[in-house]
């Protein structure tokens, strides 16, 4: 009988292993979808069946251009990553899943996993988060993107205060702002050039800009534009000895800034936030999986779900990239679907 239910299970594994498919950057401008080889899980693994993933619109637009630095292709890498920079590479980090084979996990428990944009894979379990009642597989997508707000504003926790600043209202902004407003009681301004924005932000409890009269300094600021001449803004918004907590990644791009101006004399600071590494201030009790597992009890509040803005079939990612390089400014988080 052992040995029957040994070969049964055996059975299921393969079957749920069967015919995935990735999604590939090809470094050009260009990506496609391949057949993805999966290994047999081992007794701490699980295979998982992908529900959705969500596509990380700064950081793949570069992927998928080839705008990774050659010094960052090492540090930039995702967990679960295959090939290299500048391409073809199998990279993402948003994927929500089902577990449908192995012995580590309950089947049928809805998983977070920082993996490519793939139809099924195999992880060590521990690198599977399990998503808390109250969270929708909808909306745990912004798991990823919670993690580098939350990990932002441990950043600024020296800095806090009641009234701050964000530029730049995309996702990572966006979040951070709501999370100040939510931990601190902060009275939060989102600069953004996309009028759209003014309905998100006041769904999530922050000020849109031009709504109305803003103050005219801030002393903490979070720049999450990815542009220079955002990062221009956030000095000229900054009160004296003001923080700028800098969450933009440029890629190959050079930012001028000028530093002659207020910048001494106003005694400002541009500090940088990126989530490869835990906040100093919360290193000594949070690792990653840590903070990624709070980052994923954060996404309880359904007024999060004005965030996703477009879904499309897991099909379609190779078109979904190129549009999303080419502008689209009204897109905060694309969520891929895996099925009808």
């Amino acid at each position: 009988m052992a040995s029957s239910n040994k070969a049964e299970m055996m059975g299921q594994d393969k079957a749920a292993t069967d015919g995935a498919r990735a999604f590939w950057s090809l470094g050009d401008g260009r990506g496609e979808i391949r057949a993805a080889a999966l290994a047999a899980p081992g007794p701490d693994d699980v295979v998982a069946e992908t529900v959705y993933s969500a596509v990380s619109k700064g950081t793949e637009s570069l992927v998928f251009r080839g705008g990774v630095p050659e010094s960052e292709w090492g540090r930039m890498a995702c967990p679960f990553q295959e090939g290299q920079f500048p391409g073809p590479v199998k990279y993402g980090y948003a994927a929500v899943a089902r577990v449908v084979g192995g012995t580590a996990l309950e089947s049928g428990t809805l998983i977070f996993a920082l993996y490519p944009h793939q139809t099924r894979f195999v992880l060590p379990a521990a690198a599977a988060i399990p998503v808390p009642e109250g969270v929708t597989p909808e909306r745990a997508v912004l798991a990823a993107n919670m993690e580098t707000a939350l990990n932002a504003v441990w950043d600024a926790e020296v800095a806090r205060t009641g009234l701050i600043a964000v530029i730049g209202g995309g996702m990572v902004g966006l979040l951070t702002g709501y999370l100040a407003h939510r931990f601190w009681g902060a009275e939060v301004w989102v600069f953004d050039p996309v009028e759209s924005r003014a309905a998100i932000c006041d769904a999530l409890g922050l000020h849109y800009a031009e709504t109305g009269a803003k103050p005219e300094k801030f002393s903490l600021l979070f720049h999450a534009s990815a542009t220079e001449a955002g990062l221009r803004t956030a000095l000229e918004l900054s009160a004296f000895e003001a923080t700028i907590v800098e969450l933009s990644w440029y890629g190959d791009r050079e930012v001028s800034l000028p530093l002659g101006g207020a910048f001494h004399s106003q005694r400002l600071t541009i500090k940088a936030s990126q989530v490869g590494a835990v906040a100093p201030s919360r290193r000594e009790q949070a690792r990653h999986a840590q903070r990624l597992a709070e980052a994923l009890t954060l996404l309880d509040d359904p007024a999060l779900d004005v965030l996703i803005t477009d879904e499309s079939p897991f099909e379609a990612l190779p078109n979904v990239l190129a549009e999303l390089v080419s502008g689209a400014p009204e897109t905060l988080c694309h969520r891929i679907r895996y099925s009808d």
